[in-house]
């Protein structure tokens, strides 16, 4: 069945008739809630010109969502229909923005549809539940039940219009902090030339014209301008190699993302646990990407997590590259503490990559990474 835009089918993992029956039962206790919150958002939404009324269209609102959320998390997790959240992201301005984009927003207008569908039709389904004897319940109830979550679906779920306008925003909004992070990153390379190699060139310069000054009066001098010279590019040579390994690290080139990421567990002073299975070789982009995310996320184990252990996993299916980096250290990242995670989440957003980390204090913490991507078969 295709309903929203998704493909839904059973899973053969529904719950059992009598978990059935509890939540119909608890869903039947909560029916008068939503009538009350139906019958005031509409009355308190006509009223919306009155400033008084401002505030408790508001309230409203926002049960309204909660009370569909609940469903919507029943729907995926327990009937394994996903029904995604649909709701346009809320202005953090003036208020008068945000009561803008409650009534522009198609969800909103949905939710209200969705109350009356659930307090008529899906009341009908889940009284049929309850009232059934135990035989019939037992055969019946899961068809019941699955139909009122497809009811659900439909209504609360995205629209394939909203879908579509939501991807645009998202992609909109990556392709900003994608070009932000590039030019990010170009004044870094410009910045580490003018003060690393660029001063090493010119102070080879320098030595090399006093030198040339020196050789007929001087040869003594002209020896130790020569040795300073060859130090000077020496370490010119170094500061553009890790430049150039900042860009784009050679073993990625030379070994691949496999043998790259095992070299980076390798050179982390906290032990490192490596699993990996990839069949083949992202493109050259993932697999910079892919490597500077596990770089990131191990420098963060290094010098916040006080861990005495870490893992890396990564493997690859359904088109779908997934990393996993994880610690027993003391937990308590986030993407907002200025721990990398936020850059992270910028530079993977470009390739449609997501950053999810879970860190309660007191760990563990495991950043997981989702990157979508084709892989090239290997070299015969």
């Amino acid at each position: 069945m295709r309903i929203a835009g998704q493909d839904v089918m059973a899973t053969g993992n529904e719950p059992g008739p009598i978990m059935l029956f509890v939540w119909a039962l608890a869903f039947t206790v909560l029916q008068p809630f939503g009538l009350v919150l139906f019958i005031l958002t509409v009355v308190f939404g006509a009223l919306v010109w009155l400033w008084f009324a401002i505030p408790v269209f508001f309230g409203c609102v926002w049960m309204v969502r909660k009370y569909a959320n609940l469903h919507r998390r029943w729907n995926t997790r327990i009937m394994h229909v996903p029904t995604p959240v649909p709701y346009r992201p809320m202005p953090k301005t003036t208020w008068l923005a945000r009561l803008r984009t409650i009534v522009t927003d198609p969800a909103t207008w949905r939710d209200l549809l969705w109350l009356l569908a659930n307090m008529t039709i899906g009341f009908a389904l889940r009284l049929m539940v309850l009232i059934l004897t135990v035989f019939l319940g037992w055969l019946v109830n899961p068809y019941l039940m699955r139909a009122d979550a497809l009811i659900n679906l439909w209504l609360l779920g995205p629209t394939r219009s909203a879908e579509l306008t939501t991807r645009v925003e998202q992609l909109a909004s990556s392709r900003a902090e994608t070009v932000d992070a590039h030019a990010t990153e170009l004044r870094r390379v410009e910045r580490d030339l003018h003060d690393g190699a660029q001063a090493r060139l010119v102070a080879l310069g320098m030595s090399l014209g006093m030198a040339e000054e020196a050789v007929d009066r001087d040869p003594a001098a002209v020896r130790d301008l020569l040795a300073e010279a060859r130090a000077t590019s020496s370490q010119a040579l170094a500061e553009l190699r890790d430049l150039v390994r900042g860009i784009h690290p050679p073993v990625l080139a030379d070994r691949g993302l496999d043998g790259a990421v095992r070299a980076l567990c390798l050179a982390c002073p906290v032990p490192t646990e490596v699993e990996i299975n990839l069949p083949g070789r992202p493109s050259a982009p993932v697999e910079s990407a892919a490597y500077f995310a596990v770089s990131e996320a191990l420098t963060n184990v290094m010098k916040h997590s006080g861990a005495d252990k870490a893992w890396v996993r990564m493997h690859y299916a359904d088109g779908r590259l997934n990393l996993l980096v994880g610690d027993d250290g003391i937990g308590g990242a986030n993407a907002s503490s200025g721990t990398g995670l936020r850059g992270l989440e910028r530079r993977l957003s470009a390739f449609d990559g997501t950053v999810f980390v879970s860190s309660p204090v007191g760990g563990p913490t495991v950043v997981t990474i989702d990157l979508p991507c084709e892989l090239n078969p290997p070299p015969r």
